[in-house]
């Protein structure tokens, strides 16, 4: 059996490896390392992939935050929500742009933000709600887009983890994860489902005014050369990995397919285990597994963490600390106890081994072993 490890890119890059050399070779070749061919191809393809009107490509998934929110022209002091589980990317850029995060816990069952608790959180200097697509499916996008829509809000889908799920609407229509709300943002950040051979990330959006400004925010502000509409940022897709984008795109939804094997596997053989929950899909979205994330009673998590080291399987803790009780944002005034489920996830979540190159006989010995911790 090969060496089990959480993310294959080495693995993944072989079997495409004729089609990424060739890529890379004709960017050396044209000499355009910025702003080349490829990252427009790349943003009109991400587009039509998306099914949205206007894709821009920056630097990498947290400029792509940045930018949509200074798209919207949301002003210092104004609010923010979101979730507290989740990267720190979120909420960092809420904070540099000196607006306030307002955090909302998340479902128990899809760890992605909860609806409910929205009217609790809404003050009259809400301008903006932040869900977070977390691991793979979306969040309740309908009953967030409704509360959004009655209180004049914007939304910014944070599709970091979930690009290329689908959305699919009470009405029996269907989205692409991120092209729902007024903006969605996502990161390039090699081990997403669609990674790149560094940084990278992209907005979208519908609408034509935000996209416009979009285009120009990553580009210091210049629609125009050399002439400035806007205080803008320098965030841009360099040509070699738009080139490399483009080639795994074209394989993305196989891609997705693996992962959804790996975790069929996985939810077969460990559904019946006592003390052990299964990820919970949501009946509105597909499921693409960025992660593949179980829940373990508190005081086994760590000792099954350890368990499967010494058998040579990997895993892995996101997050342990929820965001709200990070040191840097202690002056927000949140205490432990605030937001519980968050908080009882970061002592009870564990991701398995998850890419594309997971093999049949690698999730066999992981399942066996942690059918075997429970069974001690």
């Amino acid at each position: 059996m090969n060496e089990i490890k959480m993310v294959d890119l080495h693995g993944q890059y072989l079997k495409i490896k004729n089609e990424v050399d060739l890529a890379i070779q004709h960017v050396i070749d044209s000499t355009a390392f910025i702003r080349g061919a490829d990252v427009r191809e790349f943003q009109d393809e991400l587009s039509t992939y998306l099914g949205v009107k206007h894709c821009i490509a920056c630097g990498n998934g947290t400029d792509a935050l940045q930018v949509a929110m200074m798209a919207l022209e949301l002003k210092p002091g104004d609010e923010v929500i979101t979730a507290p589980f989740t990267f720190i990317a979120t909420v960092e850029v809420i904070r540099l742009l000196g607006l306030k995060p307002v955090f909302v816990d998340v479902r128990p069952d899809t760890f992605n933000l909860d609806p409910e608790q929205l009217e609790q959180a809404l003050t009259e200097r809400t301008r903006a709600i932040v869900p977070v697509h977390l691991f793979g499916q979306c969040a309740d996008m309908e009953a967030i887009m409704e509360f959004a829509q009655i209180n004049d809000l914007y939304i910014i889908e944070d599709n970091a983890q979930a690009l290329g799920a689908d959305f699919l609407s009470s009405d029996g229509s269907k989205q692409k994860a991120g092209t729902i709300g007024h903006l969605g943002t996502t990161s390039f950040f090699p081990s997403k489902n669609l990674g790149a051979f560094g940084d990278g990330g992209a907005l979208f959006t519908n609408d034509e005014s935000f996209g416009k400004r979009a285009a120009s925010l990553v580009n210091h502000g210049m629609q125009k050369r050399y002439y400035y509409d806007h205080v803008g940022v320098n965030s841009r897709l360099d040509t070699l990995q738009a080139a490399i984008l483009r080639v795994k795109l074209q394989h993305l939804d196989d891609y997705h397919r693996l992962r959804q094997g790996a975790a069929s596997w996985y939810d077969t053989t460990l559904s019946d285990i006592e003390g052990l929950q299964t990820p919970v899909r949501s009946p509105f979205t597909t499921h693409i597994f960025h992660q593949y994330t179980l829940q373990i009673e508190a005081s086994r998590r760590d000792k099954l963490k350890q368990y499967l080291q010494e058998k040579g399987v990997p895993s892995q803790v996101y997050y342990p600390v929820p965001l709200h009780l990070q040191r840097a944002y202690a002056d927000l005034g949140y205490q432990e106890g605030s937001l519980p489920v968050s908080e009882e996830l970061g002592n009870s979540v564990l991701s398995l081994p998850m890419h594309t190159e997971m093999e049949q006989d690698q999730l066999a010995y992981i399942s066996d072993h942690i059918q075997q911790f429970f069974k001690a």
